[in-house]
């Protein structure tokens, strides 16, 4: 019978500061639709950068028997932007893998916002794209 392999706790390892803690998990997996077309601007130094929300359904509907669903913000950088932006268009299904990142600022009235992203590693189309409509020419 073969043992078990040895389960280890990376929390109490000390980090180089000398403080404990492991070190954090921040995956987020999604599949949805694009609520809109992806809105591509080149940043910094030229780095492409595509914005664009999902709409992810709920796993459970409401006392209406409607869904509800989440809209959840998505960035891609560099060259996954610029594929976004070729191929992919509203109402498109897609799957998503990506982290969480949570950002805050000052607004214009002063006041302190956050907002809230995904910001995609892989996206992968699960449907195939519309084909135009037939135009007689």
């Amino acid at each position: 019978m073969s043992k078990a392999p040895e389960m280890t706790d990376e929390r109490a390892e000390p980090r180089p500061d000398g403080r404990t803690g492991g070190r954090g998990i921040n995956q987020i997996t999604l599949v949805g639709r694009l609520t809109r077309d992806p809105e591509l601007r080149n940043v910094g130094d030229g780095v492409p950068r595509a914005w664009f929300v999902v709409a992810v359904p709920r796993g459970y509907a409401g006392k209406d028997g409607d869904r509800d669903a989440d809209f959840i913000n998505v960035v891609a950088w560099r060259k996954l932007a610029s594929v976004v932006s070729e191929h992919l268009q509203k109402g498109r299904l897609v799957g998503i893998v990506g982290r969480l990142q949570v950002s805050s600022f000052e607004a214009q009235d002063g006041s302190r916002r956050s907002t809230t992203e995904v910001i995609a590693d892989q996206i992968v189309f699960l449907d195939a794209p519309k084909k135009p409509a037939k135009t007689d020419g």
